[in-house]
């Protein structure tokens, strides 16, 4: 069984991750989705909320497969600890770490990434505006990493452009109700109601 792991900020989540999760579920057995808090960045909105969010997009996509589940309880701080809990839960499974191509240069930084890459597979999912670095690839490849780009590159859309513009065509339509229902990211622009 080829697990895909894919956790993300979710500050809100967007229409590229719902591709990408839509892309991942016709690779992979199995894609585990949570929302998490990265250690490397500040969060605006709680986690629950972040978590309700998510919940919504998943359950937007149509998967002929069923093969995507909301598994908030592999939400860590350390990515290592994450994959102990994922092996608890799938055993023997082939793990697959997805991430953007924007944490890339993050990886060397990350609590015991060499155990890491010992154990699960790296997918490297590009983001418009974040080019491979191609000396970043190389150091996880020399820690040890196998390491795979993927051939999909998703839309031109990020949770940090709307947090900043308010640009809500980064959303998708039952995420925008559950903010504005919610009163999340107040004021960030004038289309919204604060």
């Amino acid at each position: 069984m080829k697990v895909a792991l894919f956790g993300t900020s979710a500050d809100p989540p967007t229409a590229g991750h719902q591709a990408i999760i839509r892309w991942l579920s016709e690779h992979f057995d199995y894609v585990a989705v949570w929302a998490a808090n990265n250690p490397f960045k500040s969060h605006q909105t709680p986690l629950e909320h972040r978590v309700a969010m998510l919940h919504l997009l998943i359950t937007d996509i149509n998967s002929s497969k069923h093969n995507i589940g909301l598994e908030q309880e592999l939400s860590s701080l350390r990515t290592l600890e994450t994959l102990e809990k994922a092996k608890e839960r799938w055993g023997e499974a082939e793990f697959t770490l997805v991430i953007g191509s924007d944490l890339l240069a993050q990886l060397p930084h990350w609590y015991r990434i060499e155990d890491l890459l010992q154990q699960v597979q790296l997918l490297v999912v590009q983001r418009p505006g974040y080019a491979i670095d191609e000396s970043s690839l190389l150091f996880v490849q020399n820690l040890g990493g196998e390491v795979t780009v993927a051939n999909f590159i998703g839309p031109d859309v990020s949770s940090t452009a709307y947090r900043e513009s308010g640009d809500k065509e980064a959303l998708t339509p039952l995420v925008v109700d559950y903010i504005h229902k919610e009163h999340l990211y107040k004021c960030l622009s004038e289309n919204l109601t604060c």
